[in-house]
């Protein structure tokens, strides 16, 4: 989710001064001390008078957060969905390049974006890759992009037949920008690319 702001902690009979940080999984403070709370550990979280108080098995912890203790709650209890990390939207014009599993298909057609195939432009591409010699598609694919769509590429986490700087340098040899990082699955991440500004003008 990527919000931060300094603010005082409270917790364990400590107030704390320091930054915390909302991620898309978990709540970060670092201080004099420091304290991740994964958010899915969370039994109840509330804001009351600009303060973000969330409940977790070592007991309460509260957030000095002023005027943003709302929108923190708010994005707590309505987490984004992974296609929404993702940017896909009804009606975007979508392909998956590779093996994926199956459910990711349904997600994609259940929010109505259109999967293609064939010569049509798509606005976002999704590229399974399994090890670094896959990586080799990526100037093919880039050819299949509208000048301002995204290729996503999927790779596994932690593993040693691909590795992200493996991806980083793929895809800028084809002349892409990356420009986000998401989780794609517990297994595996994302990365997602875009054709510079400068290089759209000739697509």
């Amino acid at each position: 989710m990527g919000l931060e702001r300094d603010c005082k902690l409270h917790v364990r009979g400590k107030t704390i001064s320091g930054k915390a940080q909302l991620e898309s999984d978990h709540l970060l403070f670092r201080g004099t001390e420091r304290f991740k709370i994964m958010l899915k550990d969370l039994s109840h979280v509330q804001a009351d008078s600009g303060i973000l108080t969330v409940h977790f098995a070592d007991g309460p912890a509260a957030f000095e957060l002023g005027p943003a203790a709302e929108k923190w709650a708010h994005k707590i209890l309505n987490p984004p969905s992974r296609l929404d990390k993702l940017g896909v939207k009804a009606g975007l014009l979508v392909s998956l390049e590779g093996t994926f599993e199956s459910g990711f298909s349904r997600e994609v057609r259940a929010l109505k974006a259109e999967l293609v195939a064939g010569r049509t432009r798509r606005d976002l591409i999704f590229f399974a890759a399994e090890n670094a010699g896959e990586l080799s598609a990526i100037p093919k694919l880039v050819g299949k992009l509208k000048p301002d769509g995204g290729l996503w590429v999927v790779y596994p986490k932690g593993v040693k037949a691909v590795r992200e700087i493996q991806v980083l340098d793929a895809g800028r040899a084809a002349g892409l920008k990356d420009v986000k990082v998401a989780s794609f699955s517990p297994t595996h991440t994302a990365l997602k690319f875009v054709i510079p500004l400068s290089a759209r003008q000739a697509k």
